[in-house]
């Protein structure tokens, strides 16, 4: 006779029995929640977030390229894209036919879908790597599996769309290194430059809420132990095969010990006492020499850091190594960026005249450059609003910046690829560029 199926109780209760929960969708994210903004801003927020994952694949190594393709993947299932949703987790389960979350974000796209057969196979295929089939796969690798699927879903709290406060995207980067933690205890075989991976980017999520505990003015010894921990963390990615992207870390928190009274314990304890965070930012350029895309990485943290001339130091040494704008289409964006912000933000704060026309025209003509080859919605963000202020400059009027005409041509490309946006032309426009600081502008990082 055959076994009676598992009640929905009995389910409940296993699942709320294991230790972790394969797939993404069901991440306690903004990602997955009922959106508070309107469709238009979310899908703009999607957008802009899919493109700096793209970016991210980019500079993504072998271990690294299943969290960044599951992190597509979502990107696209909630842009209503299943195709390129299901075709991104297809793409992980055939480079690794064990990857948990592959299997469980398949079962999801699959469900949405409304293709049952396939669905049940999917999850059929989850319960047998997770060991909870009467055939469970005796590879012995429950334990890396099971650490790389922690560490694949921390990564994905890096990129969240939609948090309403500084609060709640603190709580989402605390969430991800808690995923992080836990796949460190399962991953003790897992090997050291994976691993050194899985640092650098705890130490990226923790510099973030550093930056948050900072603006919100928090107290100091609420900050120090997570500072001291990034310290660990990058003395550790700094033995990795390509340390740059760690010395440049590095520097920033050297720079950061000031904010506090003391100085921290961490700094001796690694031996930082006497490194100049300018050393550190010199190491990194100084690796990275031949490597644009890791050059174009330092370019916009030095720009973010506003170091505006060591950013387009290096935007230069990027484009002297990979001149062709659809090969290097970051490296002219971040010096467009540069050039853009040169006078504006000074002119903003009142301290000083107007922007000079002739960044903002370097900046155009960088821009243009890409767009040519590399079309994006931020692209088209940033040359609508290098066009817009370039004509409020020549009608010395506000009012006719939206009425010139290259502002309006790159901002109904934005229409385009946001058809739902419902608002006309210069509506839609001031919508998508007020409602976030990332997004009005040209961003920073």
């Amino acid at each position: 006779m055959a076994e009676p199926e598992a009640a929905p109780d009995d389910l409940d209760a296993l699942i709320g029995d294991m230790d972790y929960l394969p797939g993404h969708f069901h991440l306690e994210m903004q990602l997955n929640f009922e959106p508070c903004s309107p469709a238009p801003l979310r899908a703009r927020d999607l957008q802009l977030q899919r493109e700096g994952a793209r970016r991210e694949l980019e500079l993504a190594t072998g271990p690294q390229r299943p969290a960044v393709q599951h992190l597509l993947g979502v990107f696209a299932f909630y842009l209503e894209e299943l195709d390129e949703a299901r075709e991104r987790f297809l793409e992980v389960a055939r480079e690794d036919p064990g990857n948990l979350n592959a299997w469980a974000n398949l079962t999801h796209v699959y469900g949405r879908l409304g293709q049952e057969q396939e669905e049940e196979a999917c999850a059929a295929r989850l319960a047998g790597l997770m060991g909870l089939d009467e055939n469970p796969e005796a590879s012995g690798a429950e334990a890396l599996r099971a650490a790389r699927c922690l560490a694949e879903q921390g990564y994905a709290h890096g990129f969240d769309v939609g948090c309403a406060s500084l609060q709640e995207r603190a709580r989402v980067l605390v969430a991800g290194l808690a995923l992080y933690d836990k796949a460190l205890g399962y991953g003790q075989q897992i090997p050291a430059e994976e691993k050194r991976g899985w640092y650098f980017t705890m130490a990226t999520l923790f510099i973030r809420l550093d930056s948050i505990f900072l603006e919100l003015g928090g107290e100091e010894q609420k900050r120090l132990p997570a500072f001291n921990r990034t310290l660990a963390l990058l003395q550790q990615v700094l033995k990795a095969s390509n340390p740059a992207l760690a010395w440049c870390y590095l520097g920033m928190l050297l720079e950061r010990k000031d904010t506090f009274s003391t100085t921290p314990m961490g700094i001796h304890d690694c031996g930082y006492s006497g490194t100049d965070p300018l050393d550190c930012f010199g190491k990194a350029i100084e690796i990275a020499k031949d490597r644009p895309l890791i050059l174009n990485r330092l370019a916009k943290i030095f720009h973010f850091l506003g170091k505006q001339d060591m950013a387009i130091g290096t935007c230069n040494m990027a484009l002297d190594v990979l001149g062709d704008p659809e090969l290097n289409w970051q490296a002219y964006c971040t010096r467009a960026k540069v050039a853009y912000l040169h006078d504006l933000e000074r002119a903003k704060a009142g301290l000083g005249g107007m922007p000079d026309r002739s960044h903002l025209a370097h900046a155009k003509a960088d821009l243009e450059q890409v767009v040519r080859v590399c079309p994006g919605l931020r692209t088209y963000l940033d040359i609508g609003q290098v066009s817009s202020c370039l004509a409020w400059l020549a009608e010395g009027s506000p009012g006719t910046a939206c009425g010139t005409e290259p502002a309006p041509k790159a901002l109904t490309r934005v229409g385009a690829q946001l058809p739902r946006l419902p608002q006309p032309v210069g509506q839609g426009y001031a919508v998508m560029c007020g409602a976030s600081k990332e997004a009005w502008c040209l961003s920073t990082c």
